[in-house]
């Protein structure tokens, strides 16, 4: 059973393992998630986002964010699933979840940053309604992806 959990301090530690993870593994990790990933409580939440867990017994195996960028738009950020969860469908449960807080918080559009080589969540994204668009303000110098949602 997987339950989506709000983030709290006491997660800090492996909500940046679990997202290391797979940045080092497509050797995608920038600077810019090192600054979330080291103080995702002032970088996330303290600005108006929000961080969800997904937790199979007492382990965290996944987690996802809303990042507030301002004037009604939130940026889903930082969607991992430990390897031995993936193809449960959790995935899809964060991004419900972030889904869900984004129009909580009067969202008018979601958007996020990809990489070409993230296949799987490319589709996922797809799925959920996300478009392809241009590339412009990325965070990362190794975007080369950015969709949209409106809300």
């Amino acid at each position: 059973m997987i339950e989506i959990i709000p983030y709290s301090d006491e997660y800090a530690a492996v909500f940046k393992v679990l997202n290391l993870e797979w940045l080092d593994k497509y050797n995608l990790t920038e600077s810019h998630d090192l600054l979330i990933l080291n103080d995702p409580k002032g970088t996330i939440i303290d600005n108006g986002g929000a961080i969800f867990l997904a937790k199979s017994g007492d382990e965290i195996v996944g987690s996802a964010a809303i990042i507030n960028e301002g004037y009604g738009v939130f940026e889903l950020a930082k969607m991992t699933v430990a390897t031995a969860f993936q193809g449960k469908g959790i995935s899809k449960l964060l991004l419900e979840k972030c889904l869900e807080a984004a129009k909580a918080k009067n969202a008018k559009k979601l958007i996020l940053f990809s990489n070409s080589q993230l296949q799987t969540a490319i589709s996922l994204y797809k799925k959920y309604g996300f478009k392809h668009v241009d590339v412009t303000d990325a965070p990362f110098l190794t975007a080369d992806i950015k969709m949209e949602l409106p809300l």
